[in-house]
């Protein structure tokens, strides 16, 4: 238990860190709220930082903020293991799509931290990467009716795809008919800029398209689905141009 309050501490240490760097001025209740702690572990937070070495600077008084010194760099960055999950998988991206712009050092960036796995999560990022696909970039028609989806369902979209786990989720059509639907999340395409969900639909019993714009509620179901084979969604990859 206390290294699993260590590990926090030092977490929400590093996050204040950036916090205060960014923001001009933060008050100790308002940190406090934040990350879901005491005021009083936020002060004792805050003073070990500063015996730590970090600038930070506080007003006297009822109400006084913190900030840290501007000319002050947060230094390495620590990411958690889903952030850094996110990051490799959105530099495959990036280098699927091709694009000759801000790829220079990414491969650099990718092989540290591929580096910073272990084989087990290492083996675990290239099954997420190969179940994420490339299509062709979507119609100026498409283009001009993306509405971004509710964080919400972004959040339960990327917990049940990383997870293999099934979702409920609430479709609208183009046709404004809305929908009830129990799928698992098998495939994510981009085709630039829409992302799609290729999903074994259970109203359908089979493959069907969702795209993630038009999902306007997603909850998990706690039930896990085993991955079908690429080819038992061919058909459906074919229709919205797979690339590679």
């Amino acid at each position: 238990m206390a290294g699993t309050n260590s590990n926090g501490r030092l977490r929400r240490m590093e996050l204040l860190a950036v916090q205060l760097k960014q923001e001009e001025l933060c008050t100790v209740k308002d940190l406090a709220l934040q990350h879901g702690v005491s005021e009083r572990t936020i002060t004792r937070d805050l003073q070990l930082m500063r015996e730590q070495g970090l600038p930070i600077d506080a007003d006297r008084g009822r109400g006084g903020g913190v900030r840290l010194d501007r000319n002050w760099g947060v230094g390495r960055m620590n990411l958690a293991y889903p952030e850094a999950v996110d990051l490799l998988i959105s530099i495959a991206v990036a280098e699927q799509m091709d694009s000759p712009m801000f790829l220079a050092s990414l491969g650099s960036v990718r092989r540290q931290l591929v580096a910073s796995f272990s084989p087990e999560k290492r083996h675990k990022v290239n099954r997420l990467k190969a179940r994420i696909l490339i299509g062709s970039t979507a119609s100026t028609y498409v283009q001009r009716t993306i509405n971004p989806p509710p964080k919400r369902v972004v959040q339960a979209l990327h917990q049940a795809f990383i997870d293999q786990g099934s979702l409920v989720i609430k479709y609208q059509r183009e046709d404004l008919a809305e929908s009830k639907r129990t799928i698992e999340p098998h495939y994510l395409m981009l085709n630039y800029p829409v992302w799609y969900v290729i999903a074994f639909d259970h109203l359908r019993n089979g493959p069907r398209t969702f795209r993630a714009d038009r999902i306007l509620s997603a909850d998990m179901t706690g039930e896990h689905f085993r991955l079908l084979p690429k080819d038992a969604f061919q058909e459906t990859l074919d229709r919205n141009g797979l690339l590679i």
